[in-house]
């Protein structure tokens, strides 16, 4: 019983754990420092002619940084598009590093472009594959159909899991080969500042940790319940 109970605070610590450090590192470097020449927005918008990429853009979100493959936008809150922090800097960097990576056709992050689409359709179709097997499995009166629509709704599911194994290079990547050497080259940040802005990076990285195990253990949840 000890065992299964410290397996579990264990497996809560390894997914939950990462997500409360990040926030503690953006937070601790988020206060604003008139000593940067520009924010965090500005710096996106330099990168990117440094490199030209004339045809990817910057703006403001409410939905959490990100690059837009699509429309080939870097999105930045509020507080990275207008901050003057080290947060902002770093994390503006790292969303250009992701257009960049794309500028050069970088193949895991087309791989996982194309299956970020075909997964979140795969997940809320293996979800409702998984709800329908005791009501399938009843009409037809055979089990070989329920576990037919098991296996889809596994392998519908494992779609899921393996994006969030694929991102995590992708984003160190971004994060450790192209950001953290454009600052450091083009002597943005001091070499103090450098080592705080791979803590952050660093923290930002074991997020997507978190993901592939709570990604796991949802699909571990799914097999112990039908199990039943």
């Amino acid at each position: 019983m000890l065992i299964v109970i410290f397996g579990l605070a264990l497996l809560v610590l390894l997914i939950y754990g990462p997500q409360l450090w990040v926030s503690r590192v953006l937070t601790r470097y988020s206060s604003p420092d008139e000593h940067f020449p520009g924010t965090g927005g500005e710096l996106a918008h330099h990168l990117i002619k440094r490199f030209g990429m004339d045809d990817v853009t910057v703006e403001q979100t409410d939905q959490g940084d990100h690059y837009d493959p699509v429309s080939k936008t870097v999105r930045l809150t509020p507080d990275k598009l207008n901050g003057k922090s080290l947060t902002a800097i770093t994390v503006a960097a790292h969303e250009v590093g992701h257009a960049i990576q794309h500028q050069l056709d970088y193949k895991p992050f087309i791989a996982r472009q194309q299956l970020v689409g075909v997964a979140i359709g795969a997940q809320k179709l293996g979800a409702l594959f998984m709800l329908a097997i005791p009501l399938l499995t009843l009409i037809s009166r055979s089990p070989k159909i329920g576990l037919l629509i098991f296996m889809i709704g596994i392998s519908s599911m494992l779609i899921s899991t393996l994006v969030h194994l694929i991102t995590l290079p992708v984003e160190w990547d971004a994060s450790f080969k192209r950001a953290l050497p454009v600052l450091q080259a083009g002597e943005y940040l001091s070499p103090t500042e450098l080592g705080h802005a791979k803590k952050i990076l660093t923290a930002a990285a074991l997020t997507y940790v978190s993901g592939s195990l709570a990604s796991l253990l949802n699909l571990a949840r799914w097999i112990a319940v039908l199990r039943r």
